[in-house]
Formats: C-alpha cells, sequence, structure tokens
C-alpha cells in the first residue's frame, strides 16, 4: 500500500476484502456485502470513484437509520420465458442491481434475450460495472434507472425528472467490452458545486435557476434544475427512462421517488431495467470478435482534429484505467479508506 498527495495505492483484492468487511458490520450477509463490493470497486477500478466505494458512507448512515433494508428478502418472479420481475425489498443498490443482472443473464442464456425489471431497490451505482460483468459473459446489454428529481420537464420551471443513467455494453472476444455509461444532465450537480466553492461562473447550458432560466451563477444553478443533454431530446430521453424503470418496473417514479437526502430513513423504492442479449446465438466468439476488431479499427483510424489527441470509443478511457489500476493498484482518496476501516471495525 503507497500513498501520495492524499491518495492511497491499494491492490483490487485488499480494496475489495475492506470494502466487504465494512458492509459485513453495516449489517449486510457475508454473500450480499460481496456482491455490492463488486460493483463498487469496478467503479473505482473504472476511474468513477464518486460511485464506488466512497458511497458505503451514505449508504451506511441510510442503513443505519433504516432507510435501506440491511437484509432484504430479494424475490424473483419469472412472469415469461424471457422476463422476470425483482422486488429488492429495500435491499441496497447495487444488491438488487446484482440480483436483477444475475437474473436477465439466466434468462438470456435460456432464451437468447432477457429482461429483468427491479423495483425496491436504491442508489445502485454506475451502469458500467453491470455492462461490464454482462459483457464479458457474452451478453450485449442495455441498463438503466431512474432517480431522484433533479431535472425540470422541458419548458418547464420545477423538477419532476431524474438524471436517470442508462448504459450499453457490447462483448469484444479477446478484447475490452465496448461502454457506454451516461446520465441525462449536461454535468453532473458536483462541478457545480465546485465552480460555486471556487467562485467561477459556469456555462449557460448546464443548468438554470429556480424560474427555468439559464443562468451563469452557479448558486443560482444549484438552488434549480440541471440542463438535460440535447435540450428537448434529453429530456424526452429521460422519460423514457423513468417509464422503463419506474412505471414498467412497478416502481416509483417522477416526484413519487423520494430524496434519500430530504427522507433518508424512507424507502426510495427505485427502478431499473435490464435487458440483455446472448451474442453466441449470433454466432461464435471468432465472428463476433473480427466485426468488432474491424469496427474500432474503423473508428481509431479516424484523423484526429489534434494530432496528439486521438479518437477513442466511449469507456475506452474506463477500460484503460481497469487495465492499468489492476496492475498498478487503485488510487482511492485516504479518506475514504479511513471510513471503510472504522466501519469494518465497529
Amino acid at each position: 500500500m503507497k500513498s501520495h498527495e492524499g491518495k492511497t495505492v491499494i491492490t483490487e483484492a485488499e480494496l475489495h476484502r475492506v470494502a466487504t468487511q465494512a458492509l459485513t458490520a453495516l449489517g449486510l450477509s457475508d454473500v450480499a456485502a460481496a456482491d455490492t463490493a463488486d460493483i463498487l470497486v469496478l467503479a473505482d477500478l473504472f476511474g468513477v470513484s464518486t460511485h464506488g466505494t466512497s458511497r458505503i458512507e451514505s449508504y451506511g448512515e441510510r442503513l443505519s437509520i433504516g432507510g435501506i433494508e440491511a437484509q432484504p428478502d430479494i424475490q424473483v418472479e419469472r412472469v415469461a420465458p424471457g422476463m422476470a420481475k425483482v422486488n429488492g425489498n429495500n435491499g441496497i443498490g447495487p444488491l438488487v442491481g446484482q440480483s436483477a443482472l444475475k437474473t436477465a443473464m439466466e434468462l438470456a442464456r435460456d432464451n437468447g434475450i432477457g429482461v429483468a425489471f427491479a423495483r425496491g431497490s436504491n442508489h445502485f451505482g454506475p451502469v458500467s460495472p453491470y455492462c461490464y460483468i454482462a459483457a464479458n459473459a457474452g451478453f450485449a446489454s442495455f441498463i438503466g434507472s431512474n432517480a431522484t428529481t433533479t431535472i425540470a420537464p422541458w419548458g418547464g420551471r420545477e423538477a419532476r425528472l431524474g438524471n436517470s443513467p442508462i448504459g450499453f455494453g457490447i462483448p469484444n472476444p479477446g478484447g475490452t467490452p465496448i461502454i457506454l455509461d451516461m446520465a441525462m444532465s449536461v454535468v453532473a450537480r458536483a462541478k457545480i458545486r465546485n465552480a460555486a466553492k471556487q467562485g467561477r461562473t459556469i456555462p449557460a447550458s448546464w443548468a438554470t435557476d429556480r424560474n427555468g432560466a439559464p443562468t451563469e451563477n452557479p448558486n443560482e444553478a444549484l438552488e434549480g434544475f440541471l440542463q438535460p443533454i440535447g435540450g428537448h431530446k434529453g429530456y424526452g430521453l429521460a422519460l423514457i427512462v423513468d417509464l422503463l424503470a419506474g412505471v414498467l418496473a412497478e416502481a416509483a417514479y417522477l416526484s413519487h421517488v423520494k430524496s434519500w437526502v430530504n427522507a433518508p430513513d424512507q424507502p426510495q423504492n427505485l427502478g431499473h431495467f435490464f435487458i440483455l442479449i446472448d451474442t453466441s446465438r449470433l454466432g461464435s466468439d471468432t465472428w463476433l470478435s473480427s466485426r468488432i476488431g474491424d469496427f474500432i479499427d474503423i473508428i481509431h483510424s479516424t484523423p484526429p482534429v489534434e494530432p496528439s489527441t486521438p479518437v477513442l470509443l466511449p469507456g475506452e478511457i474506463e477500460m484503460m484505467n481497469l487495465l492499468r489500476q489492476r496492475r498498478e493498484g487503485i488510487s482511492i482518496d485516504r479518506a475514504t479508506l479511513d471510513t471503510l476501516a472504522r466501519h469494518a471495525r465497529a
């Protein structure tokens, strides 16, 4: 373990062990804690530390006051040959997400395509780890979740939609998968908070004030709403994600979703959807690898605008982070490790 500039470099195995111990101390079973840690450690490996093991602190706060059930009775109901409903019974989000992912994988193995709708969940981390796990097992994926309201409907001045993430994953036999993981806002609220702390203005495309007017003032933006990507198109996409993850999954939706900031002791009842395709039904690994390789070559050979900045695929930076940190160790804030160690000792 090495330390520098407020960071500690730790092996994947050690981070997983400490995270699992912390989650077990917070009340999760050994198996549930390990499944949850799988998702959060992958987020750290990808370099998405805001959604990695640092989240255990806020999960722990809600677990301690009953806002999340430590040992939920997660139930799976198969409603069609390739479709299932998963009731997370207010379990920790990554655990419910793992249960739904495994269910969808089983269905896709049996039927070529599998769909799992999850309800009774909470924040389940980033989408990319689920897409990565699915891709490594040979499944193409379309995965999404709804979220607490932070976005106003296009033309409105009151938040009714969440910054709901979606992700897509395509397997690449013998190589790294292609993964797109994105939320619905132009930027995360954290970037606006940082601008406010530093006294900087922000682009007017990032957010609106409380009246729905675009603003360059970060403090006004924090009292207003995030701007969706692509204007009305992003609004429409966020709406469809909530229809899939909220309405069809029988979860809460739109303003029915509880805020874990304002109501941390109440179940959020977030919903997720997992749509998986077994690519082995379409052709052999050799067939897919050849086509994906040619696809990647065409993109990579695009002449860049800046010679020093080559054209990359979605998720390629995260995949490079994964390979590097598995080789060299994961860089984690010491404060995060201290929090994990404190929970583990409790």
